[in-house]
């Protein structure tokens, strides 16, 4: 008989039907014996009470792989309305071995509790509520490609192992490659610049490594980032575009995933039109004013800098999301773009998004020999290194002015979903004490 998907059994009200998947829960209550099926479209609730059908389940666990065929009865009170009865049972997989962890219930989420829920991550991910984390991922990268398609972009691939250390920092793997040292590549940056030659507007989304000597609830070594650069753009309409694409991300996933979102008390985003913005400077004094921790002065943000803005833009600025801007130039990257109004800042801004940073904007310096000079004084750099001379053979062939930014794609999972640490937005997470599964 042809199989039938699990979330189409309801329309078969009054026909007999076979199902296939793997077993989820079992409930034996005597004469009412209960079994609930999971396929890749949902769970099935079964009624068995031929003691020779269930006599085939007898010492299998959870995950046995069945096929079960029986008669369509209409039950609201079954999973989708409906459920199987006069059920034949076929082994298809079996399993004797009882599974570590129990996945028809949800899973703990404690952070006492992460290291054995990411040891059985191979089984936990079965938990319908486990894979959900992992259907709205996907459905945040479906929504990002479709924003970025329709604003003209075109999405490529980069390679992942580089001749050097090209960014600089001591946050790097570093392995042998057939005789010379090569590193993993720390983000796409020189890649998506060197597209804006071709493709005037391209991004990418794939991995990227950094030897993070933390164990922190957001930071990881390895990680999915959202590479996105486009030319002939000023500051404004580059911070704009990356607003435009949060704000469409967060809509469209709600549309998309309400189910999956609503199993982890998720909470819709709250974004106006236009993400607010907010000198750096400006919000160490209202931090320091607001909390008595005084961090005016200070060139970057503290971690509870972050949730405070947040906290403030959400209630003052009617926005969970805010662009900090205006950072000290003493700070920039070599690429980075200085602003030509004040040379003292650069025109970069992070994008604080429910207490976190999730991703960092910028314009390019596209000049030839500005760029040049800012490569030798800001990172000491060699311009006849592989790392860098066919990096800077995009600018001496022209590259309009440009900009882009990075998004850690599991930090941007985690704040739409309301996770505590970005390693429960990853599938099997990797840091300084987790090299497996």
């Amino acid at each position: 008989m042809t199989r039938t998907l699990i979330h189409d059994v309801a329309a078969h009200s009054g026909e007999t039907i076979t199902i296939k998947g793997w077993l989820h829960k079992k409930r034996l209550l005597g004469g009412l014996n209960f079994i609930t099926l999971r396929d890749r479209t949902g769970l099935a609730q079964s009624l068995i009470q031929d003691k020779d059908e269930l006599e085939k389940l007898r010492g299998l666990h959870i995950g046995t792989v069945l096929s079960l065929t029986g008669m369509v009865v209409a039950d609201e009170r079954a999973p989708g309305g409906a459920e199987l009865h006069d059920v034949k049972v076929e082994v298809l997989v079996p399993v004797t071995d009882e599974p570590p962890i129990e996945i028809d219930k949800p899973l703990e989420h404690k952070s006492e509790n992460l290291d054995t829920l990411f040891e059985h991550r191979v089984i936990g991910l079965r938990n319908l509520q486990e894979a959900g984390v992992f259907k709205v991922q996907a459905a945040i990268k479906e929504a990002a490609r479709q924003y970025l398609a329709s604003q003209d972009f075109t999405e490529f691939n980069s390679p992942k192992l580089l001749p050097g250390a090209t960014e600089g920092g001591a946050e790097v793997f570093k392995l042998d490659y057939f005789g010379k040292e090569a590193t993993l590549a720390q983000s796409a940056q020189f890649y998506k610049q060197i597209m804006v030659g071709v493709f005037e507007r391209a991004y990418e989304i794939n991995p990227t490594y950094r030897a993070e000597l933390s164990a922190t609830t957001r930071h990881m070594t390895e990680f999915i980032q959202l590479d996105v650069e486009m030319g002939f753009v000023d500051f404004d309409e580059l911070l704009n575009t990356t607003g435009g694409l949060l704000s469409s991300v967060a809509s469209r996933v709600w549309d998309t995933n309400e189910t999956e979102l609503k199993k982890w008390n998720a909470q819709p985003v709250k974004l106006p039109e236009i993400i607010p913005r907010l000198a750096l400077q400006e919000v160490h004094e209202l931090y320091s004013k607001a909390t008595g921790e005084d961090t005016r002065g200070e060139k970057d943000m503290r971690p509870d800098e972050e949730r405070w803005v947040t906290e403030y833009a959400k209630k003052n600025l009617d926005s969970e999301a805010v662009f900090i801007v205006d950072w000290p130039a003493s700070e920039m990257k070599f690429y980075h773009k200085k602003s030509e109004s004040d040379p003292s800042l650069v025109e970069r801004a992070d994008l604080i998004f429910r207490g976190v940073e999730i991703a960092t904007v910028s314009m390019r310096e596209n000049r030839y020999d500005v760029l040049l000079q800012q490569l030798k004084d800001i990172a000491g750099g060699d311009p006849e290194a592989d790392g860098f001379r066919y990096y800077l053979q995009a600018f001496r062939y022209g590259l309009p002015a440009h900009g882009g930014f990075g998004m850690g794609l599991e930090r941007l999972t985690q704040k739409i979903i309301g996770l505590k640490n970005v390693k429960e937005a990853t599938l099997f997470p990797r840091d300084i004490n987790r090299l497996t599964p």
